[in-house]
């Protein structure tokens, strides 16, 4: 996933952490494997090279992932998006840091984009795209996927505290450390990550940012974001960080980048489709309040 992951966790002994760690590591391994489309041989790479000729059966997990995914699209009219990865290429997005688009290969792209351009048929386990040059990027659902596979496998073997974190973006706790109500998670302030902003008491739950901080170029002092707005094409503006809490990885991992997109306004909808979900936004300052808590834990 080209990025770091950290995991803390209590066990009776060291050699039983190893095993748990490697246990955790094997589902973050497999998610890596399964849906990076820098490798040429993951799921995502295949669906990418040969769903537009075929109909293309996948593994019934990743398929759940894909439906999932739609349907945040569904839900947020198209601002949370897994086929805006033609639109990441064309801003120079993809392995790069970024560049101005030509208008003809930003309207080529736009074209190849749209999140009802997939097919999926769950009585085959199979996908499809209507048309030549639809690419999945699950890079802003990925991480949080990755963390609930790896915290459901702990589960499993009996682990009741630990913390689980990807990129210093994403995390998840299980349970709580000995004699404390939960995990610690500071939400830095983007201009100065010396400064916190709010303090998480994480306890079997998730926290997920999208920031558009360090990964942007300038052209005449605007400033590009890597995050696109799949509905427009073009990178979006005037927003800084998001922050969301849910039960769920990869419902905060989806729900930060699709607020990212929609911003405050649109918060309290989504919001309300699940428990112990809230947002933190962090605008740039002429976009109106610089932060917007909205069903924010303990407020702001």
């Amino acid at each position: 996933m080209g990025t770091t992951v950290e995991i803390l966790l209590w066990a009776p002994n060291s050699q039983r952490a190893s095993e748990l760690f490697e246990t955790a590591f094997a589902e973050i391994d497999y998610v890596d494997a399964t849906l990076s489309n820098y490798k040429a041989n993951s799921e995502v790479s295949r669906l990418n090279a040969t769903a537009v000729r075929e109909a293309v059966t996948v593994d019934p997990e990743v398929f759940g992932l894909l439906k999932r995914a739609l349907e945040y699209s569904r839900i947020t009219g198209g601002a949370f998006d897994i086929t805006v990865g033609p639109l990441v290429k064309a801003w120079g997005f993809f392995g790069g840091t970024g560049r101005l688009p030509p208008s003809r290969a930003l309207a080529r792209a736009r074209s190849q984009s749209g999140w009802s351009l997939v097919l999926l048929d769950p009585e085959d386990r199979t996908v499809r795209f209507r048309r030549e040059g639809v690419e999945l990027d699950l890079g802003a659902i990925g991480k949080g996927w990755a963390l609930d596979r790896a915290a459901d496998a702990l589960r499993r073997l009996g682990v009741s505290a630990a913390l689980l974190g990807v990129g210093e973006s994403s995390y998840y706790a299980i349970g709580a450390p000995p004699g404390l109500n939960g995990w610690q998670v500071n939400v830095t302030d983007p201009a100065d990550t010396n400064r916190v902003l709010a303090t998480v008491l994480l306890r079997d739950g998730s926290l997920s940012t999208s920031g558009a901080t360090q990964q942007f170029f300038e052209i005449d002092g605007r400033r590009y974001s890597h995050i696109i707005d799949p509905r427009t094409g073009s990178p979006v503006e005037g927003m800084e960080q998001v922050t969301v809490t849910a039960v769920e990885a990869t419902d905060s991992d989806a729900l930060s980048t699709a607020l990212f997109v929609l911003g405050p306004d649109s918060a309290s909808v989504l919001l309300s489709g699940g428990p112990n979900r809230g947002a933190l936004f962090v605008r740039e300052a002429r976009a109106g309040p610089r932060i917007v808590a909205v069903e924010w834990p303990g407020g702001r």
